[in-house]
């Protein structure tokens, strides 16, 4: 029987679900929220935007682009602060930052 593959999206929601977040779906992808604090999620595919706004924004996508998203939003310098979390084949994930 072959691995079961699960979604970044489904992945994404997980993580967030985990640590006590309660996420919602929205037009521009997920909402994460606890307490006072609320997170834009965006699950970067292939052709998925940057956001150009926002206060917190984390972004996930398969582990081995994580490094590289990392560095594409530092040089893009938003004006946002911003997190990376690299989603690993066996199903565990790293932040990056």
């Amino acid at each position: 029987m072959g691995a079961v593959s699960t979604s970044l999206d489904e992945q994404a929601r997980s993580i967030f679900d985990d640590i006590g977040y309660t996420v919602s779906r929205t037009d521009n992808g997920l909402r994460a929220a606890h307490k006072w604090r609320e997170v834009g999620v965006t699950v970067l595919d292939e052709d998925t935007p940057i956001p150009e706004s926002g206060e917190m924004h984390c972004f996930v996508t398969r582990a081995p682009e994580a490094e590289d998203l990392g560095d594409r939003l530092s040089r893009m310098n938003v004006a946002y602060d911003w997190a990376v979390i690299g989603v690993r084949e066996d199903g565990g994930y790293d932040v990056v930052r």
